[in-house]
């Protein structure tokens, strides 16, 4: 006979404005377009001239879902090469990555291969455990990655993949959404993003639970 399922977990103390808090990051090349989804789903705002990341930055977003409160803290890590020893602590905790590549520059496709290799590197169990989604940014603009093309790196890691345009706002809200989605799906995920537990290990500075315009670095 199969073994039962785990129990759910233990509800947070009332005093919390949510039930579950859920660290995603977002990683890919620089120029990409990480901080532009992120001002867009947060912020649902864009900027033909935002300046790109130095070190980490974070927004903060809270969704219900199915009755579910969720605290969703997204970092956005800068995809330069200067950065990566900066960023690497911050795969501590994290429950989802966004891997993001630009739909017109096949480089930042190609280099997905290496950013793979940092989540499996610096997350637990190879990576096994944290949820991973594969994003096509860009797709208002001439592409030079088929979409075929990606749909299939991204079976062939065992990832989610979907299309967007943080120009456009196509696509963007379904990638986090997604992404929520399949952590709260998960049990052993949902266990360590009970707020108030101790073996939660997610490093971040202090912030205002009701801020959602929180930055850093």
């Amino acid at each position: 006979m199969p073994p039962p399922p785990p129990p759910p977990p233990s509800a947070p103390p009332k005093e919390f404005p949510y039930d579950y808090l859920f660290k995603v990051l977002v990683i890919g090349d620089a120029s990409v377009g990480k901080s532009s989804m992120l001002l867009r789903f947060t912020d649902d705002s864009f900027d033909e001239h935002i300046q790109s990341t130095i070190g980490v930055d974070f927004k903060v977003k809270h969704i219900d879902m199915d009755g579910r409160r969720v605290k969703l803290t997204i970092w956005d890590t800068a995809g330069q090469e200067r950065f990566r020893t900066l960023t690497s602590s911050y795969y501590r905790g994290a429950h989802g990555v966004v891997l993001v590549y630009d739909v017109t520059q096949t480089d930042s496709f190609e280099n997905l291969e290496q950013w793979l290799k940092e989540v499996q590197l610096y997350s637990p169990n190879n990576g096994e455990s944290v949820i991973k989604l594969l994003v096509g940014n860009k797709i208002d603009l001439d592409r030079k990655v088929e979409r075929e093309r990606a749909d299939a790196w991204a079976r062939s890691h065992g990832m989610l993949f979907l299309e967007a345009s943080a120009k456009t706002k196509e696509g963007i809200r379904q990638v986090f959404m997604e992404v929520v989605q399949k952590i709260l799906d998960n049990p052993d995920a949902l266990s360590t993003a009970v707020p108030g537990k101790p073996k939660m290990q997610i490093k971040r500075p202090t912030i205002d639970d009701d801020d959602d315009d929180g930055g850093c670095c």
